[in-house]
């Protein structure tokens, strides 16, 4: 069988086929939750201009010890957009009701944040404490030095030029100044499907938010242990200064950095990533 990255539509297919599609109702509007497998629930929220399919490298290796939920945030995919204009809160609220439907309000889950869903995740454990492990990859809200790789480009004007070629191109660039740290030419076609499907069907602008601060008075409202992990290349930070600086900060704070990886670590280090959760939500169980 060729591997899942020549075939991007195929993964794809067979995740959709196995999961539990749930359109959790709050005030009006829908959240789409994704579950798969079975065993203690584990949480993944996806990061901004993305999806659920952001964990696409790590649901199957995760389902296979955890009912894995995944939803679409607010705004985002296939969920509706927040009710309220309300910046960050309108989206950790209808995420907390959302998913105390779903697993019950007092069940203890694993929770997991990427990037700017690394700060909401952040912000709904200060919230719902019954929280054994929180892990966060590359986690916005830091508001710690910036190091870019290169100008992001506009995929909205490509996409509007109805030039399929046009806007892979602009997809690969972007990936490789921001998320990735492969080069464009190299950067797989499951990569770029998603991400630019994610793209065209974000509505929830997510950029001022996580560049304005909050992830560490939102973490030190937590007595818990929390993970903090970035990839060695990630262009949103500087690892090598914000990884031990906040996790010292916090009560039980853990860093770790991810070699060879940018920001999108746990797509372009998938085995690595989940190895490191298994045994880190393992540790909670």
């Amino acid at each position: 069988m060729p591997p899942d990255n020549a075939l991007p539509q195929s993964l794809i297919t067979r995740l959709t086929s196995q999961a539990r599609g749930e359109f959790v109702a709050h005030e009006g509007r829908r959240i789409c939750w994704r579950g798969f497998g079975g065993g203690p629930p584990l949480v993944l929220l996806h990061g901004g201009h993305g999806s659920w399919l952001h964990w696409v490298r790590n649901i199957e290796a995760l389902a296979a010890h955890h009912t894995v939920w995944v939803p679409d945030l607010p705004g985002y995919g296939d969920s509706d957009e927040p009710l309220h204009d309300g910046g960050l809160a309108s989206l950790v609220a209808p995420t907390i009701a959302t998913l105390n439907q779903l697993v019950g309000v007092d069940t203890p889950i694993d929770l997991v944040g990427f990037s700017f869903g690394g700060l909401v995740a952040a912000h709904l454990v200060a919230q719902r404490p019954q929280v054994r492990r929180l892990v966060l990859f590359g986690p916005g809200g830091h508001q710690s030095r910036r190091r870019p790789r290169g100008e992001l480009r506009s995929w909205k004007a490509a996409a509007q030029s109805a030039d399929p070629a046009a806007l892979d191109d602009v997809m690969r660039h972007n990936l490789s100044m921001h998320m990735l740290h492969t080069a464009a030419e190299k950067i797989d076609p499951l990569a770029v499907q998603i991400h630019t499907d994610a793209c065209l069907r974000t509505r929830f602008r997510s950029k001022e938010i996580s560049q304005g601060g909050g992830l560490q008075e939102a973490l030190l409202q937590r007595p818990g242990p929390s993970l903090l992990v970035w990839g060695e290349h990630d262009v949103t930070a500087d690892p090598e200064v914000i990884a031990s600086a906040l996790a010292v900060s916090l009560p039980n704070g853990r860093a770790h950095v991810v070699k060879g990886a940018g920001h999108w670590v746990q797509f372009e280090r998938a085995d690595e990533v989940n190895a490191l959760l298994l045994n880190e939500c393992q540790a909670s169980l």
